[in-house]
């Protein structure tokens, strides 16, 4: 009796495991970049996005008139990042290209044009999958329109000298009173200033 019990477990333990491993991997893992402001007591900012990789791929953003026309996809701008909208959620002011993003959570997005991008904060909401109806959200940046602009500020877009697989975003230079948003990803470093508001 006990041996059988024991192969059954067994036999169990093992469908598990095959199962597990046929299991595929989402093509863009969710990621997520969170900075607090203010030490221990401070408060939080936190990106949350998909993360695509090169895969083998090469100069992705393009170049010329075709510039960031492959990962716009057919939306109006680009999601920075993969599958669901790119999310900003704050719990404080901060001041982004002059303009007040108040606490709360927002999408991100980036106008692309080679050497000249541009940082969007849009109070669009996000649909989980691109099958939602609901017409108040977005998936991804697919019907995107600036109307629900929060702020847009001008990216400082540099060549970094290796490559970076899978898309990063990040904070650097934090100070109590502000740091920058980093996007990287192939070559390219691209960042935006913020500073905490009042």
């Amino acid at each position: 009796m006990i041996r059988r019990v024991v192969t059954i477990g067994f036999a169990v333990a093992v469908v598990g495991v095959v199962a597990g491993a046929q299991t595929p991997r989402p093509a863009s893992p969710r990621g997520s970049a969170e900075v607090q402001i203010g030490g221990p007591e401070g408060k939080w900012i936190e990106i949350t996005y998909g993360r695509p990789l090169l895969r083998g791929r090469t100069n992705v953003f393009g170049a010329g008139a075709e510039y960031g026309q492959k990962l716009y996809a057919g939306a109006p701008v680009w999601r920075a990042g993969a599958d669901v909208s790119t999310r900003l959620k704050t719990e404080l002011p901060l001041n982004i290209g002059n303009q007040t993003v108040s606490p709360g959570e927002y999408s991100l997005f980036v106008d692309l044009k080679e050497n000249n991008w541009t940082l969007i904060v849009s109070s669009w909401a996000a649909k989980p999958t691109g099958r939602d109806p609901n017409k108040e959200a977005l998936w991804g940046a697919y019907d995107y329109t600036p109307a629900k602009d929060v702020a847009r500020v001008a990216m400082k877009v540099e060549r970094i000298p290796i490559s970076i697989e899978q898309l990063t975003w990040g904070f650097v230079d934090v100070t109590p009173a502000g740091g920058r948003l980093v996007l990287w990803w192939e070559n390219t470093m691209a960042s935006a200033p913020f500073t905490v508001g009042p």
